[in-house]
């Protein structure tokens, strides 16, 4: 899934919330959103740490042989 339908489905039992004449309609689509809301957070830092672990890769791959992308130079004795 991904987040802005976390974001989205937060908002929705939010309003429902705020809709509702029920008071424990209320308190069951709060606790939904706050789900919805952690799970949003939890994306966004699986997000972050998925990108973190792909530069160090690059950064590590680079470090490791720094002139791995230069093309190969030639050199000619006349």
């Amino acid at each position: 899934m991904s987040l802005p339908l976390y974001r989205d489905e937060a908002a929705r039992q939010r309003s429902a919330a705020e809709a509702s004449p029920l008071q424990n309609v209320r308190e069951r689509c709060e606790r939904a959103a706050q789900a919805w809301d952690a799970l949003a957070i939890r994306s966004e830092r699986a997000d972050a740490a998925r990108i973190k672990t792909a530069s160090d890769k690059l950064l590590a791959g680079l470090s490791e042989n720094p002139d791995r992308d230069l093309a190969p130079t030639t050199r000619r004795d006349s």
